[in-house]
Protein backbone atom coordinates (compact mmCIF):
# COMPACT_ATOMS: atom_id res chain seq x y z
CA UNK A 1 0.00 0.00 0.00
CA UNK A 2 1.22 3.47 -0.87
CA UNK A 3 1.90 5.48 2.26
CA UNK A 4 0.21 8.84 2.90
CA UNK A 5 2.55 11.82 2.71
CA UNK A 6 2.00 13.97 5.78
CA UNK A 7 3.04 17.45 6.94
CA UNK A 8 2.55 19.46 10.12
CA UNK A 9 2.14 23.20 10.67
CA UNK A 10 2.98 24.34 14.19
CA UNK A 11 5.76 22.60 16.09
CA UNK A 12 5.09 24.01 19.55
CA UNK A 13 3.90 22.36 22.80
CA UNK A 14 1.29 20.05 21.32
CA UNK A 15 3.59 18.77 18.58
CA UNK A 16 5.11 16.13 20.87
CA UNK A 17 1.76 14.34 20.74
CA UNK A 18 2.01 14.29 16.95
CA UNK A 19 5.56 12.95 17.02
CA UNK A 20 4.30 10.02 19.08
CA UNK A 21 1.33 9.45 16.76
CA UNK A 22 3.43 9.72 13.60
CA UNK A 23 5.87 7.10 14.89
CA UNK A 24 3.02 4.75 15.76
CA UNK A 25 1.49 5.25 12.29
CA UNK A 26 4.74 4.62 10.40
CA UNK A 27 3.18 1.73 8.46
CA UNK A 28 0.60 4.16 7.01
CA UNK A 29 2.45 7.45 6.59
CA UNK A 30 5.66 9.21 5.66
CA UNK A 31 6.31 12.52 7.42
CA UNK A 32 7.50 14.81 4.65
CA UNK A 33 7.43 18.40 5.92
CA UNK A 34 7.27 20.55 9.07
CA UNK A 35 6.54 24.27 9.42
CA UNK A 36 6.84 26.63 12.35
CA UNK A 37 7.32 30.40 12.45
CA UNK A 38 10.33 29.67 14.68
CA UNK A 39 12.60 27.90 12.23
CA UNK A 40 14.53 26.08 14.95
CA UNK A 41 11.36 24.37 16.17
CA UNK A 42 10.52 23.20 12.65
CA UNK A 43 14.07 21.96 12.17
CA UNK A 44 14.02 20.02 15.45
CA UNK A 45 10.69 18.39 14.57
CA UNK A 46 11.88 17.52 11.08
CA UNK A 47 15.10 16.05 12.47
CA UNK A 48 13.15 13.18 14.02
CA UNK A 49 11.80 12.17 10.63
CA UNK A 50 14.46 13.31 8.18
CA UNK A 51 11.99 15.52 6.37
CA UNK A 52 11.94 19.04 4.95
CA UNK A 53 11.16 22.08 7.06
CA UNK A 54 10.48 25.81 6.78
CA UNK A 55 9.27 28.85 8.69
CA UNK A 56 6.81 29.76 5.90
CA UNK A 57 3.34 28.27 5.64
CA UNK A 58 3.28 28.82 1.89
CA UNK A 59 6.20 26.40 1.52
CA UNK A 60 4.18 23.43 2.73
CA UNK A 61 1.43 24.12 0.20
CA UNK A 62 3.76 23.37 -2.72
CA UNK A 63 4.81 20.00 -1.31
CA UNK A 64 3.29 16.77 -2.62
CA UNK A 65 1.22 15.95 0.47
CA UNK A 66 -1.90 13.95 1.25
CA UNK A 67 -2.56 15.29 4.77
CA UNK A 68 -1.67 18.47 6.64
CA UNK A 69 -2.05 18.76 10.42
CA UNK A 70 -2.80 22.28 11.66
CA UNK A 71 -1.44 22.88 15.19
CA UNK A 72 -1.18 26.66 15.12
CA UNK A 73 -2.73 29.52 17.14
CA UNK A 74 -6.51 29.65 16.95
CA UNK A 75 -6.80 32.78 14.82
CA UNK A 76 -4.76 31.20 12.02
CA UNK A 77 -6.97 28.16 11.54
CA UNK A 78 -9.37 29.68 9.01
CA UNK A 79 -6.76 30.88 6.53
CA UNK A 80 -4.45 27.89 6.85
CA UNK A 81 -7.17 25.24 6.67
CA UNK A 82 -8.90 26.81 3.68
CA UNK A 83 -5.66 27.28 1.73
CA UNK A 84 -4.70 23.64 2.25
CA UNK A 85 -8.15 22.37 1.25
CA UNK A 86 -8.10 24.52 -1.88
CA UNK A 87 -4.75 22.95 -2.76
CA UNK A 88 -6.42 19.55 -2.66
CA UNK A 89 -4.91 18.42 0.63
CA UNK A 90 -6.83 16.65 3.41
CA UNK A 91 -6.67 18.54 6.71
CA UNK A 92 -6.92 17.62 10.39
CA UNK A 93 -6.85 20.69 12.65
CA UNK A 94 -6.49 21.12 16.37
CA UNK A 95 -9.47 22.59 18.20
CA UNK A 96 -11.09 25.05 18.18
CA UNK A 97 -12.36 24.96 14.62
CA UNK A 98 -12.12 28.77 14.56
CA UNK A 99 -12.62 31.73 16.90
CA UNK A 100 -16.01 32.78 15.53
CA UNK A 101 -18.89 31.08 13.74
CA UNK A 102 -18.41 33.03 10.52
CA UNK A 103 -14.88 31.64 10.15
CA UNK A 104 -16.09 28.18 11.17
CA UNK A 105 -18.77 28.22 8.49
CA UNK A 106 -16.25 29.40 5.88
CA UNK A 107 -14.04 26.42 6.70
CA UNK A 108 -16.97 23.99 6.52
CA UNK A 109 -18.00 25.37 3.10
CA UNK A 110 -14.41 25.14 1.85
CA UNK A 111 -14.18 21.52 2.98
CA UNK A 112 -17.42 20.65 1.21
CA UNK A 113 -16.32 22.43 -1.98
CA UNK A 114 -12.91 20.76 -1.99
CA UNK A 115 -14.17 17.21 -1.70
CA UNK A 116 -11.25 16.49 0.66
CA UNK A 117 -11.38 15.00 4.14
CA UNK A 118 -11.48 17.49 6.98
CA UNK A 119 -11.51 16.87 10.71
CA UNK A 120 -11.26 18.67 14.05
CA UNK A 121 -9.36 17.21 17.00
CA UNK A 122 -11.56 16.30 19.96
CA UNK A 123 -9.51 13.35 21.11
CA UNK A 124 -11.43 12.69 24.33
CA UNK A 125 -14.32 11.20 22.38
CA UNK A 126 -11.95 8.27 21.84
CA UNK A 127 -11.62 7.45 25.56
CA UNK A 128 -12.68 3.81 25.96
CA UNK A 129 -15.40 4.59 28.50
CA UNK A 130 -16.77 7.50 26.49
CA UNK A 131 -17.20 5.29 23.43
CA UNK A 132 -19.02 2.71 25.55
CA UNK A 133 -21.18 5.37 27.21
CA UNK A 134 -22.24 6.71 23.82
CA UNK A 135 -23.37 3.23 22.75
CA UNK A 136 -25.33 2.68 25.96
CA UNK A 137 -27.02 6.08 25.76
CA UNK A 138 -27.97 5.52 22.11
CA UNK A 139 -29.42 2.10 23.01
CA UNK A 140 -31.67 3.87 25.51
CA UNK A 141 -30.33 2.01 28.56
CA UNK A 142 -30.09 5.29 30.52
CA UNK A 143 -33.53 6.43 29.43
CA UNK A 144 -34.03 10.09 28.62
CA UNK A 145 -31.04 12.25 29.48
CA UNK A 146 -32.27 14.80 32.02
CA UNK A 147 -29.15 16.45 33.44
CA UNK A 148 -25.41 16.97 33.07
CA UNK A 149 -22.58 18.82 34.74
CA UNK A 150 -18.90 19.36 34.08
CA UNK A 151 -16.24 20.71 36.42
CA UNK A 152 -12.79 21.84 35.30
CA UNK A 153 -10.34 23.33 37.79
CA UNK A 154 -6.94 23.72 36.18
CA UNK A 155 -3.88 25.93 36.55
CA UNK A 156 -2.18 28.04 33.93
CA UNK A 157 0.80 29.99 35.28
CA UNK A 158 1.73 33.44 33.94
CA UNK A 159 4.47 31.81 31.83
CA UNK A 160 1.76 30.01 29.83
CA UNK A 161 0.69 33.35 28.42
CA UNK A 162 4.18 34.59 27.55
CA UNK A 163 3.64 34.38 23.82
CA UNK A 164 2.11 36.66 21.23
CA UNK A 165 -1.36 35.13 21.06
CA UNK A 166 -2.41 33.41 24.30
CA UNK A 167 -4.68 35.46 26.54
CA UNK A 168 -5.98 37.59 23.67
CA UNK A 169 -9.56 37.90 22.46
CA UNK A 170 -8.31 38.75 18.98
CA UNK A 171 -5.98 35.77 18.58
CA UNK A 172 -6.95 33.10 21.12
CA UNK A 173 -10.64 33.95 20.94
CA UNK A 174 -11.14 33.61 24.69
CA UNK A 175 -9.63 31.93 27.72
CA UNK A 176 -10.47 28.90 29.82
CA UNK A 177 -13.62 28.07 27.85
CA UNK A 178 -12.26 28.05 24.30
CA UNK A 179 -8.86 26.65 25.21
CA UNK A 180 -9.38 24.17 28.03
CA UNK A 181 -13.07 23.54 28.85
CA UNK A 182 -14.07 23.15 25.19
CA UNK A 183 -13.09 19.48 25.50
CA UNK A 184 -15.48 18.76 28.38
CA UNK A 185 -18.17 20.87 26.70
CA UNK A 186 -17.76 18.75 23.58
CA UNK A 187 -18.04 15.52 25.56
CA UNK A 188 -21.24 16.67 27.26
CA UNK A 189 -22.96 17.78 24.07
CA UNK A 190 -21.77 14.62 22.29
CA UNK A 191 -23.17 12.31 24.97
CA UNK A 192 -26.39 14.28 25.49
CA UNK A 193 -26.92 14.11 21.72
CA UNK A 194 -29.27 17.05 21.33
CA UNK A 195 -29.01 20.58 19.92
CA UNK A 196 -28.84 23.46 22.41
CA UNK A 197 -31.98 25.54 23.00
CA UNK A 198 -30.57 28.32 25.20
CA UNK A 199 -27.55 29.38 27.26
CA UNK A 200 -27.31 31.58 30.34
CA UNK A 201 -23.70 32.10 31.32
CA UNK A 202 -21.15 34.36 32.90
CA UNK A 203 -17.40 34.82 32.52
CA UNK A 204 -14.90 36.85 34.51
CA UNK A 205 -11.21 37.49 35.04
CA UNK A 206 -10.50 37.20 38.75
CA UNK A 207 -6.93 36.04 39.21
CA UNK A 208 -4.90 36.02 35.98
CA UNK A 209 -4.75 39.77 35.57
CA UNK A 210 -1.92 39.70 33.03
CA UNK A 211 -4.40 38.53 30.35
CA UNK A 212 -7.59 40.07 29.00
CA UNK A 213 -9.62 36.86 28.60
CA UNK A 214 -11.66 34.94 31.15
CA UNK A 215 -10.06 32.73 33.77
CA UNK A 216 -13.43 31.52 35.13
CA UNK A 217 -16.82 30.71 33.60
CA UNK A 218 -20.12 29.19 34.62
CA UNK A 219 -23.32 28.55 32.73
CA UNK A 220 -26.58 26.66 32.61
CA UNK A 221 -27.30 25.24 29.17
CA UNK A 222 -30.68 23.86 28.10
CA UNK A 223 -30.73 21.22 25.38
CA UNK A 224 -33.74 20.69 23.13
CA UNK A 225 -34.36 17.28 24.72
CA UNK A 226 -34.93 18.96 28.10
CA UNK A 227 -31.52 18.21 29.61
CA UNK A 228 -30.08 20.96 31.83
CA UNK A 229 -26.29 21.20 31.80
CA UNK A 230 -24.41 22.98 34.60
CA UNK A 231 -20.92 24.10 33.55
CA UNK A 232 -18.04 25.41 35.64
CA UNK A 233 -14.45 26.02 34.56
CA UNK A 234 -11.46 27.96 35.86
CA UNK A 235 -7.72 27.90 35.22
CA UNK A 236 -6.48 29.59 38.40
CA UNK A 237 -6.59 26.49 40.62
CA UNK A 238 -3.35 25.29 42.25
CA UNK A 239 -2.97 22.26 39.94
CA UNK A 240 -4.60 20.47 37.03
CA UNK A 241 -7.24 18.42 38.81
CA UNK A 242 -8.95 15.63 36.83
CA UNK A 243 -11.88 16.89 34.78
CA UNK A 244 -15.20 15.59 36.13
CA UNK A 245 -18.36 15.09 34.09
CA UNK A 246 -21.70 13.51 34.92
CA UNK A 247 -24.48 12.63 32.51
CA UNK A 248 -27.73 11.76 34.30
CA UNK A 249 -30.49 9.72 32.71
CA UNK A 250 -33.85 8.56 34.01
CA UNK A 251 -32.46 5.03 34.44
CA UNK A 252 -28.80 5.59 35.22
CA UNK A 253 -25.79 7.83 34.84
CA UNK A 254 -22.31 8.22 33.41
CA UNK A 255 -19.45 9.54 35.54
CA UNK A 256 -16.16 10.62 34.00
CA UNK A 257 -13.16 11.47 36.15
CA UNK A 258 -10.07 12.26 34.18
CA UNK A 259 -10.04 9.44 31.63
CA UNK A 260 -11.78 6.81 33.75
CA UNK A 261 -15.50 6.20 33.21
CA UNK A 262 -18.18 4.58 35.34
CA UNK A 263 -21.57 3.75 33.83
CA UNK A 264 -24.49 2.79 36.05
CA UNK A 265 -27.86 1.58 34.82
CA UNK A 266 -30.79 0.03 36.67
CA UNK A 267 -29.30 -3.42 36.06
CA UNK A 268 -25.55 -2.99 35.62
CA UNK A 269 -22.50 -1.03 36.69
CA UNK A 270 -19.49 -0.74 34.39
CA UNK A 271 -16.13 0.62 35.46
CA UNK A 272 -13.99 1.32 32.41
CA UNK A 273 -10.46 2.45 33.23
CA UNK A 274 -8.48 4.37 30.64
CA UNK A 275 -5.42 2.98 28.94
CA UNK A 276 -2.46 3.85 31.14
CA UNK A 277 -0.07 6.44 29.77
CA UNK A 278 2.72 4.06 30.77
CA UNK A 279 1.40 1.51 28.28
CA UNK A 280 2.23 3.57 25.17
CA UNK A 281 4.88 6.00 24.00
CA UNK A 282 3.84 9.34 25.46
CA UNK A 283 5.78 12.52 26.11
CA UNK A 284 3.04 15.15 26.44
CA UNK A 285 1.20 16.72 29.34
CA UNK A 286 -0.84 14.27 31.39
CA UNK A 287 -4.05 16.28 31.03
CA UNK A 288 -3.88 15.94 27.22
CA UNK A 289 -4.39 12.21 27.49
CA UNK A 290 -3.16 9.69 24.94
CA UNK A 291 -6.11 9.65 22.56
CA UNK A 292 -4.82 11.90 19.77
CA UNK A 293 -3.38 8.77 18.20
CA UNK A 294 -6.80 7.12 18.04
CA UNK A 295 -8.33 10.06 16.19
CA UNK A 296 -5.32 10.61 13.93
CA UNK A 297 -5.10 7.00 12.74
CA UNK A 298 -8.85 6.94 12.13
CA UNK A 299 -8.48 10.08 10.00
CA UNK A 300 -5.74 8.42 7.95
CA UNK A 301 -8.00 5.44 7.38
CA UNK A 302 -10.83 7.78 6.37
CA UNK A 303 -8.51 9.21 3.70
CA UNK A 304 -7.29 5.80 2.55
CA UNK A 305 -10.77 4.25 2.42
CA UNK A 306 -12.63 7.40 1.34
CA UNK A 307 -14.93 7.04 4.36
CA UNK A 308 -16.72 9.70 6.39
CA UNK A 309 -14.79 11.62 9.06
CA UNK A 310 -16.67 11.26 12.38
CA UNK A 311 -15.57 14.61 13.84
CA UNK A 312 -15.83 16.82 10.76
CA UNK A 313 -16.38 20.57 10.56
CA UNK A 314 -20.05 20.35 11.50
CA UNK A 315 -19.21 18.28 14.58
CA UNK A 316 -16.33 20.59 15.51
CA UNK A 317 -18.66 23.58 15.28
CA UNK A 318 -21.03 22.31 18.00
CA UNK A 319 -18.78 22.87 21.03
CA UNK A 320 -17.53 26.15 19.56
CA UNK A 321 -21.11 27.43 19.28
CA UNK A 322 -21.70 26.65 22.96
CA UNK A 323 -18.49 28.43 24.01
CA UNK A 324 -19.36 31.49 21.96
CA UNK A 325 -22.90 31.38 23.32
CA UNK A 326 -21.59 31.61 26.88
CA UNK A 327 -19.48 34.62 25.86
CA UNK A 328 -22.47 36.30 24.23
CA UNK A 329 -24.74 35.61 27.19
CA UNK A 330 -22.17 37.07 29.57
CA UNK A 331 -21.70 40.20 27.45
CA UNK A 332 -25.45 40.78 27.20
CA UNK A 333 -26.21 39.76 30.78
CA UNK A 334 -29.08 37.54 29.78
CA UNK A 335 -30.16 34.16 28.47
CA UNK A 336 -29.54 33.74 24.73
CA UNK A 337 -31.33 31.36 22.37
CA UNK A 338 -29.50 29.49 19.62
Amino acid sequence: MKKLKVGIVGCGRISVIYKDAFRRCSDLIEVKYAVDKVLKRAEEFAGDFGCGFSDSYDDILVQDLDVIHICTPHFLHKEQVIKALQKGINVLTEKPLAINLEDADSIIKAAEASGKKFGVIFQNRYIEGVKEAKKIIEKGDLGNIIGAWSHLTWWRPPSYYECDWKGSWEKEGGGVLIDQAIHSIDLVQYLVGSPVEWIHGHIDNRILKTVEVEDVADAVIKFNNGCLYSLFACNYYTSNAPIQIEIMGEKGKVNIKGFDVTIETDSNKYEIPATSMTDVSFSGQGYWGIYHYEQIIEFYNNVINNSSVPIDGAEGRKALEIVLGVYQSSREGQKIFL
